[in-house]
C-alpha cells in the first residue's frame, strides 16, 4: 500500500498531456518578432501555472507535497506575484517596492489552506502581472537599459520567461504528488 496517488491525465487522444492539444489554451499561431515571442512565451507559461492549478481546492493547493520543500502550488502563485513585483523595482533607480508578503519567504509559509488566502493570491498575481506587463510596455527597445543596476528589458523580459518555466517544472512535480496528474 501506498500514499502516493496513481498517475493520471485529463487528455484522452495523448494520455500522457496534461490536455488533449484540441483543448489547450496555449495552443496558437507563433507570433513574428523577438517581443513577440518573449511575450507568448510568458503568456503560455502563465497559462501552464493556472492549468497546473485547476480543480484544486485551498488544503491541495496549500499543500507541501515534497518535503522537505515549503514550495506548494498556492505558493508558488504567491512567490510569482511577489517577483512580478520585485521586478517592477528594476525599472527605476528607486529599487524594489515594499514585499507582497512582508518578510522573507513569506510568499510559501503564509500559503494556508483558507478559500480566502487562495482568493486574494490570485488577486494578487493578475494584479502584478498586469501592473508589470503595463510598466514594461512603455518600452519598445529591447536593449534598452534601466534601473540602478542598468539591465536591458530584453533581460528582463527573459528572465520573467525562465522564471515561470522553472516554477512550472516544479508545479508539475507538486500537482503529481497532490493527486497524480500528470502533464506535458
Amino acid at each position: 500500500m501506498t500514499d502516493q496517488p496513481t498517475r493520471w491525465s485529463q487528455a484522452t487522444v495523448h494520455p500522457d498531456m496534461w490536455t488533449d492539444p484540441g483543448d489547450d489554451p496555449r495552443d496558437g499561431a507563433t507570433p513574428d518578432g523577438e517581443l513577440a515571442t518573449l511575450r507568448d512565451f510568458l503568456t503560455n507559461y502563465r497559462h501552464t501555472l493556472r492549468m497546473k492549478c485547476e480543480g484544486l481546492d485551498a488544503e491541495q493547493l496549500a499543500r507541501r507535497s515534497v518535503p522537505p520543500s515549503t514550495m506548494s502550488l498556492l505558493g508558488l502563485v504567491r512567490h510569482l506575484a511577489e517577483v512580478e513585483r520585485d521586478w517592477r523595482g528594476w525599472l527605476g533607480a528607486g529599487g524594489p517596492p515594499p514585499k507582497l508578503y512582508g518578510v522573507r519567504d513569506g510568499d510559501f509559509d503564509g500559503a494556508i489552506a483558507d478559500q480566502a488566502v487562495v482568493d486574494a493570491s490570485y488577486a494578487d498575481l493578475e494584479r502584478e502581472q498586469a501592473e508589470t506587463d503595463a510598466a514594461l510596455a512603455a518600452y519598445e527597445d529591447l536593449g534598452e537599459r534601466v534601473g540602478k543596476d542598468s539591465v536591458s528589458i530584453r533581460e528582463l523580459l527573459v528572465h520573467r520567461v525562465e522564471e515561470y518555466a522553472r516554477h512550472c517544472g516544479h508545479a508539475d512535480l507538486l500537482r503529481e504528488c497532490v493527486d497524480g496528474r500528470v502533464g506535458q
